[in-house]
């Protein structure tokens, strides 16, 4: 059978995407491009905003209005979180949480044979699945492994450990095997991804560091982290990812509030002094890097001075970039019992104002740029002008060359200039 497939959410997701889709073509199943040609419409959703789920409806109703007879299956954080209620809904043919949701191949055989709407979704304990088959054109340059799922935070505004479960890690073995593997199949980068990979062993006598470092034993050329969270990152951590070759030098931490007061009604387990100590130790070992985050805004309580010391340490800390999105009520969670919500209107002028000083923040950080070199991993074919890739930091660079192509490769770039966000340079001659 023909079968679509659409992606909600984190590099976690793209991850288990490609492990359905190895999945369905062992079944002898094949992926199209194009929804109007699917027989089996597969969705792995996203729950951490309200916007998530709200987008996942209006997916289900495009998919019955352009192709009715479709089977649409329905997987992943959404329906784990709500269970039930996920699959009133949504209306799916077939509706699975996160630990079965690769069994959907087998669940689309027995909704064919019997027309009866499945739905199964686990409630017991989340486990970490044993015996990932490595997922196969993971990426078009990077790729990426998955060393970790579930989260212990409990962060009062968060649905996602209710729908990933408790944290748990792959393997080192496991790790090092898929990595040889990913190296083999010709990529050049690895991208190390979970849920929470600040937490990656614990109850073991491994971390991150160990992690990352059974990545570099396959030989990749670079190797990049996922989002990170503060509190794990000892400075005995941060030194051995120092000596780790090939590491980017971009740390993606998530910062949420610079306001001690908000991070505390968060129940996040740093304060504002925690997290600089971070960013200090970061640059000490990793000069020049880039240092991104997610930062939210309106969160229930947030007062006008508690914007302002959230906004002031974003502005002393000077992100290269950041993601930034307004408080979004998850039933279920403490936060969305509270009652002094902030307003929709307040909560898109203090997203607006914060964006501004990322903004400014990131133009800075390109232009102290300009005139070094960097190592950039070319992801695009030729355009009439320019090759396009992105740096060890994770910036954006074009450069000219008379190749027609530099797909997949790694060249050193000498940045010139900056503008728009990119950065353009001239490649090294070897």
């Amino acid at each position: 059978m023909f079968v679509w497939y659409y992606t909600f959410g984190c590099k976690v997701n793209s991850y288990e995407t490609e492990l359905l889709k190895a999945n369905f073509e062992a079944h002898g199943d094949i992926a199209v491009q194009s929804l109007k040609d699917a027989q089996i419409c597969v969705i792995n959703s996203c729950t951490v905003t309200s916007q998530s789920d709200l987008k996942l409806r209006q997916l289900v109703h495009k998919i019955r209005r352009e192709n009715p007879s479709a089977i649409v299956a329905v997987c992943g954080c959404y329906p784990q979180a709500y269970k039930g209620a996920a699959a009133d809904i949504l209306g799916a043919d077939i509706t699975v949480g996160q630990e079965n949701k690769q069994d959907l191949p087998k669940l689309v055989e027995k909704y064919v044979e019997s027309g009866e709407r499945i739905v199964e979704i686990p409630v017991e304990k989340l486990l970490y699945p044993a015996g990932e088959v490595m997922p196969r054109g993971i990426a078009k340059t990077r790729a990426i492994i998955k060393i970790q799922d579930g989260c212990d935070r409990f962060c009062t505004y968060c649905i996602i450990p209710y729908a990933r479960g408790r944290s748990r890690s792959k393997s080192i073995e496991a790790i090092e095997a898929e990595a040889r593997t990913l190296v083999s199949a010709g990529h050049k980068e690895i991208v190390a991804v979970g849920i929470n990979i600040s937490d990656y062993g614990k109850g073991t006598e491994n971390n991150l560091a160990d992690a990352l470092e059974a990545i570099s034993r396959s030989g990749v050329q670079r190797i990049r982290l996922g989002s990170l969270e503060p509190e794990e990152l000892s400075e005995e951590i941060i030194a051995r990812f120092s000596e780790i070759r090939g590491l980017c030098p971009h740390f993606h931490l998530a910062i949420q509030s610079g306001c001690d007061k908000t991070l505390r009604e968060m129940g996040r387990k740093y304060v504002k002094a925690d997290y600089l100590s971070e960013v200090e130790l970061l640059r000490r070992y990793f000069p020049n890097c880039a240092i991104t985050t997610d930062i939210m805004v309106g969160f229930p309580g947030e007062r006008d001075e508690d914007f302002r010391e959230s906004l002031e340490t974003v502005k002393e800390i000077a992100f290269a970039d950041a993601h930034i999105f307004p408080y979004s009520k998850r039933a279920g969670t403490p936060a969305a019992k509270r009652t002094d919500a902030v307003t929709p209107k307040i909560k898109e002028e203090r997203a607006r104002i914060m964006a501004e000083a990322v903004a400014e923040s990131k133009r800075k950080y390109q232009e102290s740029l300009i005139g070094k070199t960097l190592s950039v991993l070319f992801e695009r074919e030729k355009t009439p002008d320019y090759h396009q890739g992105h740096s060890a930091e994770y910036q954006v660079v074009k450069a000219k060359h008379f190749t027609d192509t530099l797909f997949r490769e790694l060249r050193d770039v000498k940045i010139t200039s900056c503008s728009g966000g990119v950065l353009f340079g001239e490649i090294a001659q070897r």
